[in-house]
């Protein structure tokens, strides 16, 4: 038989009952798209977690200061010191660098006030943490204002006694609002309070924590800087945390001990394997059940076509023409299922990505191999039942 004879009959015995040919293939789309579909997926949110995961965790710095004098301003030229609040300024200037705060932690277990009066139905006294930061706290720590302002160098020039609160402090001590500038008081000093800070990504601890200028953190002993928290912009943390030292403490480097997040390229390799692993099972599950699918109704096929093969097997068809041809119809069935189970699941990965605000990963090749992957499946699919139909006698399949 003529190759060309063999596609014309595939074909024609393809498209005799196409209402069951399309569901037939519809089985090989629905594999083949879901095996797409998954792999794309699956490399798609594997890059977006990976892209989290260095986000968040390999960002940020934290500069831990052994011993420091402090100072500011005129202050800082008197006194000396490994690192004063004005060396965030140089820090910034780093190219890589995003944001930069200092930090001074103040007395522990100081108790906060929120008003003088004596009031048995509230809990107006918290002990709290008090800490000194500089204007770019908010930024450093990654959090938002959730009412007010943060102090800014104004109120440092001027010394002014102002504090910002942490969200969870704000609730303890019953400040909701900030329109008659409540105040609290840290031992026998009022501070005035302009804005509540909230939303940590960094340092979620001063969420609870009570935030003063270091202009104004002597009556509480917060006036020197402790630690030096930076963010970097994704894959300068390494070369910030040589340079932040030098930039914050120069020729006192050995004051400072810069701790930066371990590169974690294991860990982000065996998340992204285990998610491709997970949706290449799946996607094979997917694509079984459409080869059982091909099977079934090729099998059907050959005992409703009993009289048709007896009748060319007594015409001088050999065993090989017969399985051939059965052979050559599943193949078709899963090639064309291959196709559009693949073009459907491209645009599936686009969607999916387009509606999360992801870029679309996805291999080509993946996307290539799915029509060929699809006519193998059809092709093993069919191989029972073209032998099945090979090993018919002409007589008792006429009979």
């Amino acid at each position: 038989m003529h190759y060309r004879d063999l596609i014309d009959e595939a074909l024609a015995g393809a498209l005799a009952r196409p209402m069951r040919a399309a569901l037939t293939t519809l089985g090989t789309v629905l594999g083949i798209g879901t095996l797409v579909i998954t792999l794309g997926v699956a490399a798609t949110a594997g890059n977006q977690i990976v892209g989290r995961f260095d986000a968040l965790l390999a960002t940020s710095i934290t500069v831990d200061v052994l011993n420091n004098d402090g100072g500011w301003g005129q202050a800082a030229k008197a006194a000396p010191k490994v690192v004063n609040w004005n060396a965030v300024d140089r820090l910034t200037r780093l190219n890589g660098v995003v944001s930069a705060a200092a930090v001074g932690d103040g007395a522990s277990g100081l108790m906060v006030r929120s008003n003088q009066i004596v009031d048995p139905t509230r809990v107006t006294q918290q002990q709290l943490a008090v800490v000194a930061a500089t204007p770019g706290l908010p930024a450093a720590v990654q959090g938002t204002m959730k009412a007010g302002r943060f102090f800014d160098a104004g109120h440092l020039r001027r010394g002014d006694r102002v504090a910002v609160l942490g969200e969870e402090a704000a609730k303890l001590l019953g400040i909701t609002h900030l329109e008659r500038s409540p105040a609290v008081f840290l031992g026998k000093y009022s501070y005035t309070v302009v804005g509540i800070l909230g939303g940590f990504k960094r340092e979620q601890n001063l969420s609870a924590a009570v935030m003063i200028p270091p202009t104004a953190g002597k009556p509480v002993g917060a006036t020197t800087v402790t630690r030096v928290l930076i963010n970097t912009t994704l894959g300068a943390t390494d070369l910030i945390a040589k340079q932040a030292p030098t930039a914050l403490a120069p020729g006192n480097e050995a004051a400072l001990q810069a701790i930066a997040p371990a590169q974690p390229k294991r860990a982000r390799d065996a998340v992204q394997s285990d998610v491709n692993a997970l949706f290449l099972i799946l996607g094979l599950v997917s694509l079984v059940v459409g080869a059982v699918g091909i099977a079934n109704v090729t099998l059907v096929t050959v005992m409703e076509r009993v009289a048709e093969i007896g009748l060319r097997r007594a015409l001088g068809a050999a065993r090989r023409h017969i399985a051939a041809q059965f052979l050559a119809e599943s193949t078709l069935i899963g090639l064309v299922g291959g196709v559009i189970g693949a073009s459907l699941g491209v645009l599936a990965i686009v969607g999916i990505s387009a509606a999360k605000q992801w870029t679309p990963l996805l291999d080509v090749r993946i996307a290539l191999a799915a029509p060929v992957a699809g006519a193998l499946v059809g092709l093993a699919a069919g191989l029972y039942p073209a032998l099945r139909a090979a090993r018919m006698e002409p007589v008792d399949a006429l009979r």
